[in-house]
């Protein structure tokens, strides 16, 4: 029994670390495959998807109006004693024949009849015509902001890379800095007890190894929070561990002047390429809008097969022929119709050309953002070498009791502020040259 016992906790004990093995699941990620699991994973993508699904149909239903049309109509009649009275017009002025009297009719209790008609628009105004073009438009539209929003995902995926790879340097470089702030504390703990240095001096580098480890926490917690979002971002599992690869951040791009950019912009940006889609479908529109006041000339032909029993048989009654239609109602009822697709059109043209202004605004700052993030790192490496330089000082000054034990905890906390400060200029710097690629529409899938 007791053998018994000690397999079944060896057994639980495996399953829940198995489980814990597999909670804990690790995964390498560079960049270029952080954007492809976040494209592949996308709803907002998804959506777009369905949209240009929607689009298509509604194309092909603009296509589908050229095609003739074709009825068939059947019916069967079940008849109470009708009176049938057929007119003749006789010479001596006409005579009725009556269907229940000598004239030989039999009874009439049921009529059969069966239809098919023919019809092919030849001409309606271009209104066809015009809703093909405007449906192809709205259709290009549709992929368009199915692209832009592909780069929408693009540098979301890649803002938090950077925002998950900022989290864990800053765990690192903190936990870096409390072993060196433990270690400080061992040796000021041997000096105070061997008298060399005031109590009061230990407390205040343990406080700051409190304030270290509660960094640390804060830090912790940040990075969880990241990798989580990341894993939701790329429909991974929300325990999956992410070990990012920092190689993929560092490279050194050729920046092109403000003015390439815009011009860039105007020739690549896919938001605008829609708006200006749309804009054409709505001129596309009031041609076809215009269309409702010429009449609609078609083609139609039919077959017609007539069944009474008793009474009446007709087949192969066959007609053919051309059909004018026209509206005159349409003379008063389409000017408000030309009138709300004209605003219409208006309306895209101006949300075009204030695009157009908030495109260049976007790149100029886009592209000031990047100088500025070069200008923090050059400036953040020299802090570096500062106040390494600075802590050297600091530390020779103090072992050579010229300075004391807040300075030389104050030189501390400047030295790791330095590296936390250039560890994240550096990543802001990716983020900010994707930004400004993406306002000049030119802004691809990381490693392509």
């Amino acid at each position: 029994m007791k053998h018994r016992l000690i397999t079944t906790g060896f057994v639980l004990c495996c399953a829940l670390l198995l489980q814990a093995v597999h909670a804990q699941e690790q995964k390498s990620l560079t960049l270029g495959e952080a954007v492809q699991l976040s494209i592949k994973n996308s709803k907002q993508l998804k959506n777009s998807s369905a949209k240009i699904n929607e689009a298509t149909a509604i194309l092909q239903q603009a296509n589908d109006r050229k095609l003739p049309d074709f009825n068939i109509n059947a019916s069967y009649l079940r008849l109470t004693n009708p009176t049938l009275k057929l007119k003749t017009g006789s010479s001596g002025g006409g005579s009725d024949t009556s269907g229940n009297s000598g004239g030989g009719f039999g009874s009439v209790t049921s009529a059969m009849y069966a239809m098919a008609t023919v019809s092919y628009p030849i001409y309606s105004g271009s209104r066809i015509k015009y809703g093909i073009e405007s449906a192809k438009y709205l259709q290009q539209a549709a992929q368009l902001d199915s692209a832009h929003d592909r780069g929408e995902v693009i540098i979301n995926a890649i803002g938090a890379y950077i925002n998950l790879y900022k989290a864990k340097a800053a765990v690192d470089l903190v936990k870096e800095n409390l072993a060196e702030s433990r270690q400080r504390d061992t040796d000021f703990s041997n000096l105070e007890k061997n008298g060399i240095l005031a109590r009061n001096d230990l407390l205040k580098a343990q406080l700051q190894t409190s304030n270290i480890e509660l960094s640390l926490l804060d830090a912790e917690n940040n990075w969880k929070l990241a990798n989580v979002n990341m894993n939701l971002l790329l429909g991974l599992p929300e325990t999956t561990v992410l070990a990012l690869d920092s190689t993929t951040l560092q490279y050194s791009p050729d920046l092109k002047t403000v003015d390439d950019y815009e011009q860039l912009g105007l020739q690549n940006r896919k938001d605008m390429q829609a708006l200006s889609a749309r804009a054409k479908a709505a001129a596309t529109n009031i041609k076809s809008v215009k269309g409702e006041y010429y009449p609609s000339v078609g083609l139609s032909g039919g077959y017609a097969a007539i069944n009474v029993p008793g009474l009446l048989t007709v087949y192969n009654a066959i007609d053919i022929g051309v059909g004018v239609k026209y509206s005159l109602s349409s003379l008063w009822k389409t000017k408000a119709k030309l009138k709300e697709a004209e605003a219409k059109q208006d309306e895209l043209v101006t949300s075009e050309e204030m695009l157009i202004d908030n495109m260049h605004m976007q790149v100029n700052e886009a592209y000031e953002n990047y100088l500025s993030s070069q200008k923090k790192i050059d400036v953040y490496a020299k802090a570096i070498e500062q106040a390494g330089e600075n802590y050297k000082i600091t530390r020779n000054k103090y072992d050579n009791q010229l300075a004391t034990t807040t300075d030389l905890l104050e030189a501390d906390v400047a030295q790791l502020q330095a590296k936390l400060n250039y560890a994240f200029a550096k990543a802001d710097a990716v983020v900010a040259y994707n930004r400004l690629i993406q306002s000049a529409g030119v802004l691809t899938e990381p490693g392509k």
